[in-house]
């Protein structure tokens, strides 16, 4: 059975702001993720917003983009680090279009439950497939993963069917060994 998370009072009343069930994550499932504390620029996103991750993350994810391209496959980062700020923003403008917390939830992790406050994950795109959809599973980018990211450390931690309740997230890789270290 997992440890009871106490969050603190601002988080706490945040995730009351934003309708999150109190007994969310209590289970361990999702887990909860603490912020990291060193993280180094890596370059924009699609959207030119630049991206973070911890100095160990950034290196094997540049490993991984050089050895990608020498395959022909071109990764690019959707999103990097989010704190637990823009992690709820995320859920709010979400929330002001009308969407539901239960649907929210399965899509985006409450702040404080999401891998991406690790620095550690990584949302990835690459030309010719829409960015955070399915339709990546079906690219050569997805299928070079598949291949080749345990190899740098990555894996795509929310498959179909996976006991945190998300949506399957091909496009979704997290550094194995920090990630399992956070939670266990």
């Amino acid at each position: 059975m997992a440890a009871k998370i106490m969050l603190n009072e601002e988080y706490r009343q945040l995730h009351e702001e934003l309708g999150i069930p109190p007994d969310y994550g209590q289970d361990g499932s999702p887990p909860y993720y603490a912020e990291a504390s060193e993280l180094v620029d890596i370059g924009p996103n699609l959207v030119g917003r630049m991206q973070r991750l911890t100095p160990e993350a950034a290196a094997r994810w540049q490993e991984m983009t050089e050895a990608a391209s020498g395959d022909g496959i071109r990764l690019l980062i959707v999103s990097g680090f989010r704190d637990f700020g823009y992690q709820a923003g995320l859920i709010r403008r979400k929330l002001e279009a009308g969407e539901e917390i239960g649907k929210i939830l399965t899509v985006n992790a409450a702040p404080g439950f999401s891998q991406h406050h690790t620095g550690c994950a990584i949302d990835i795109a690459t030309p010719g497939s829409r960015p955070l959809t399915e339709e990546f599973e079906e690219s050569d980018a997805f299928k070079w993963l598949g291949t080749n990211a345990a190899g740098f450390g990555f894996s795509m931690t929310y498959p179909r069917d996976n006991p945190c309740g998300f949506i399957f997230e091909p496009w979704h890789w997290a550094l194995n060994e920090w990630i399992g270290a956070q939670t266990g």
